[in-house]
């Protein structure tokens, strides 16, 4: 399929800016594949469609504040970077995204604080958008930590930040109640309907809950510049897939169970450790798999979605997954009955 076939018109008045009060309060569109029907709902309707037994696989990455804002030295220009990874803890070194990128060259220092608190120096271009950063600090490591959770913010979205600033809550609510795991410059949009009251619930249905860690990363929604699919390549992001996880998913295979991706992230980290056997191995490294139609899915059954932006990589992951007409036609009915989309948006369950 072609990046053309995914686009579609998203009225600027139904991109959420804010969480609805309650997280599991928000709208639940509910897709049967097999009965190719659409119903409403709400968010903790969603434990009813599933029993004892099912499995729902979740993300515990833990989104930090890595969005720093900062000058470029002698110009005094304006610098915003996204902290992507660690990448040598003695050294201070960091891969990031720069922006504007076309401003920083190697050797040149950024400023961050008000005083100057935090000093880098650019190392390395790792790619167009990409630095390496080592930061010139003497101190403990946990000072320095300390000090980027100081000076840096929620790495909120662009489209919620165009409209209004980051706000006190947005600590909490952009973050879901499991997260657990430090790594993530952006939200598992889909886990932050889970409350802890819903959890429990899930609990005492005998709903088994299953993570791994994804760290999400700024190439979710970079764009995509190619009109030929395959010929896309997405940035690769951290993956975990402990033991447990493994032995949970294996077993609701055997028992034919429903086994839930809960968002984007887990269905690409579960389709990106399978065995030819079909079952789902640990695994310890990076992925950069691209999920988009036609494809056939090993491991998950169902999965839970927030509503995707048009021509977006995520977006071409759910339609694969609900089948592309039936997306297409339920994103138009979302959009006709004024479903929320984007982060703190509205949920979908694909069945």
């Amino acid at each position: 399929m072609k990046l053309s076939q995914f686009n579609y018109n998203l009225p600027s008045e139904l991109i959420a800016t804010h969480p609805t009060p309650d997280r599991d309060d928000c709208k639940l569109m509910v897709v049967d594949r097999k009965k190719q029907k659409i119903e409403h709902k709400i968010f903790k309707d969603v434990i009813k469609y599933f029993n004892e037994g099912d499995v729902m696989v979740m993300n515990d990455t833990r989104v930090f504040p890595a969005r720093l804002s900062g000058e470029k030295e002698k110009t005094g220009a304006m610098i915003t970077v996204f902290l992507l990874r660690e990448l040598n803890r003695e050294s201070l070194l960091w891969d990031v995204y720069v922006d504007p990128a076309r401003k920083i060259r190697i050797g040149n220092k950024l400023y961050f604080g008000e005083n100057d608190e935090l000093v880098a120096e650019v190392i390395d271009n790792t790619t167009s958008r990409g630095r390496t950063l080592r930061f010139l600090y003497d101190g403990p490591y946990e000072n320095f930590k300390a000090l980027i959770y100081k000076l840096g913010t929620t790495p909120l979205p662009d489209h919620i930040l165009e409209v209004r600033k980051v706000e006190p809550e947005d600590e909490e609510r952009y973050q879901t109640v499991f997260a657990k795991n430090e790594g993530a410059v952006m939200a598992p949009t889909a886990g932050l309907h889970f409350s802890r009251s819903l959890l429990k619930r899930m609990e005492i249905k005998g709903i088994d809950t299953a993570f791994m860690t994804i760290h999400c990363g700024l190439g979710n929604v970079r764009e995509i510049d190619v009109e030929d699919l395959t010929k896309h390549r997405v940035d690769s992001e951290e993956l975990h897939i402990p033991d447990e996880t493994t032995q949970i998913v294996n077993r609701a295979i055997d028992e034919k169970k429903k086994i839930c991706a809960v968002g984007t992230s887990v269905l690409k980290g579960l389709e990106s450790s399978v065995s030819f056997a079909g079952k789902l191995k640990p695994f310890d490294g990076w992925t950069n798999k691209f999920i988009f139609p036609p494809y056939e899915f090993n491991i998950p059954n169902c999965m839970i979605s927030n509503f995707h932006a048009p021509l977006s990589s995520l977006f071409m992951s759910v339609c694969a997954f609900g089948g592309y007409d039936l997306i297409m036609k339920a994103y138009q009915e979302a959009i006709e009955k004024k479903y929320r989309f984007l982060t703190f948006g509205d949920a979908m369950l694909i069945l």
